[in-house]
């Protein structure tokens, strides 16, 4: 205790200067909007990139849970094209070339998830450079994430699906019957569908996905099955709880989706 003193005590003009030095730096930034916005704008910057240097570490020690998803992706991609007929398929690839798609897909990592607060994000490593923008949806091979709301030159924040402020449209798959996504802020791996109405032959195991009315996710994204439900007398609508496809504790790569036609969709509704 008594070499801390003595250090302090000979150093005090330095630690004095050093103090003011950045209670003036602090003061400058609070006071002036274009150093504030530079600071903001470095913070992320170094925010970021600490975040990819401990996420590549993380990822490094994943390699094979990824790699298993992989190989489950291409499955499933195999086993679609083995459905098709011979003649569909020679059709796909007839199209393809001149087919102008209505999503395009960018692929990311994820460098930062929380999934323990009310209302979480993701951070991703693809951002403006990249021609990331604001609304595109964000799904991994196994179902949906969230939706991007920021960006800046290298990365992009994600709204998670566990966020109270997340509301996305989702249907039963095996009828057209949809509701909307949300969370209630308790178990990272369920999440609840409202407005889905009485009529509808709900059953446990169901599946959930994305209904296609949106503007920012394709019909078919995997969301999860129906856990339980419940329906009182005086409802009209059930109570869904829907535990996820994705762990929403353990994402490593995403696919960010854009709508190829959504200003074109919006100018047409704004018309309106």
């Amino acid at each position: 205790m008594q070499q801390i003193v003595n250090f302090l005590i000979k150093y005090k003009n330095t630690l004095l200067f050093l103090f003011l030095f950045l209670l003036s730096v602090f003061f400058t930034i609070q006071s002036h909007s274009y150093h504030k916005s530079k600071f903001i704008s470095s913070a992320n910057f170094l925010t970021g990139g600490i975040y990819s240097w401990v996420n590549n570490i993380d990822m490094y020690f994943n390699l094979k849970e990824y790699n298993e998803r992989l190989v489950d992706e291409n499955k499933f991609l195999r086993e679609n094209l083995a459905a098709l007929s011979e003649k569909e398929l020679d059709s796909v690839f007839l199209d393809t070339a001149s087919y102008d798609a209505p999503y395009k897909f960018i692929t990311a990592k994820v460098i930062a998830n929380r999934y323990s607060r009310l209302d979480n994000f993701l951070l991703v490593n693809k951002g403006e450079n990249d021609s990331v923008a604001t609304d595109f949806g964000v799904i991994t091979s196994r179902g949906i994430v969230g939706i991007v709301d920021e960006t800046s030159n290298n990365y992009s924040r994600v709204i998670s699906i566990l966020n109270t402020n997340s509301a996305i449209n989702v249907k039963l798959k095996k009828t057209n019957h949809f509701g909307t996504l949300k969370w209630n802020g308790k178990d990272p791996n369920i999440v609840q569908v409202e407005e889905i109405p009485r009529l509808a032959p709900v059953k446990k195991g169901d599946t959930i996905h994305t209904e296609g009315r949106s503007l920012i996710f394709p019909k078919g994204i995997p969301v999860g099955v129906v856990e339980n439900y419940q329906l009182k007398n005086n409802q009209n609508y059930y109570d869904i709880n829907v535990r996820l496809f994705n762990d929403m504790t353990n994402i490593g790569y995403v696919y960010l989706i854009k709508n190829n036609n959504q200003e074109e969709i919006k100018s047409l509704e704004s018309n309106e």
